[in-house]
């Protein structure tokens, strides 16, 4: 039997406090993932939730236990060595967009795709397919401060997919847009898990949930 795409061991995450106290935001935490499965992570404000996506997209290093991502053993691997691997297989969906303000909405979307080493000509013809298929033709030379939240939030979202990574993270990814966008939004994800793409979606909407096949229950940081 295949390894799982994901698996966590005994993963925490904790904040030191005064006299010696700890305040834990993830306990003793352990899950698989398969490839190809759309898992949502459900709970209370507070729960943990964003902070397991943050430890499972390689952007959060202070925990503690064993992450393994396919062969590789995510917890004995240097810092840069997590960065390439989170370029190359990752695509991440921030809740408060993370584009980079002083690109425009096209060079956000084509920086994804330099770091994979993909030439400039099949670059730009992604980015245009991509533009295109948001319907953010005309914002491509804008730069984020222009863009309204739910325009960043496409971006955000164009920017997670538009490499073919292997796993999609998304923190909220409808929470910024009208019904309709976020219909169209969990539709293209539901897509491309048909089309193999592993997604992991931290959501508060029972309807977002109800795309995937999988839902994970997050409270004061343990799984229930």
């Amino acid at each position: 039997m295949p390894n799982p795409l994901i698996e966590l061991k005994h993963v925490e995450r904790f904040y030191p406090l005064a006299k010696g106290q700890f305040f834990y935001v993830l306990r003793d935490v352990n899950l698989k993932i398969e490839e190809g499965d759309f898992v949502s992570i459900m709970g209370p404000s507070g729960a943990g939730k964003s902070s397991l996506l943050h430890v499972l997209g390689m952007h959060d290093h202070a925990w503690t236990g064993e992450y393994f991502f396919e062969e590789n053993a995510i917890h004995q691997m240097k810092p840069n060595a997590r960065g390439t691997l989170r370029n190359e297989q990752i695509g991440f969906v921030f809740q408060q967009y993370h584009l980079l303000d002083d690109l425009t909405v096209y060079e956000n979307l084509d920086i994804p795709l330099s770091y994979r080493h993909v030439g400039k000509p099949e670059r730009a013809a992604i980015v245009a397919d991509t533009l295109d298929r948001f319907h953010i033709v005309g914002k491509k030379d804008l730069y984020p401060r222009q863009l309204s939240g739910g325009q960043q939030q496409l971006v955000g979202v164009a920017r997670a997919i538009i490499s073919s990574p292997k796993l999609i993270l998304a923190d909220e990814p409808t929470g910024n847009l009208h019904s309709s966008q976020g219909e169209e939004i969990m539709e293209l994800f539901k897509r491309l898990n048909s089309e193999g793409t592993t997604i992991i979606q931290v959501t508060h909407s029972e309807k977002n949930a109800s795309y995937g096949n999988r839902i994970i229950n997050l409270r004061d940081g343990f799984l229930v």
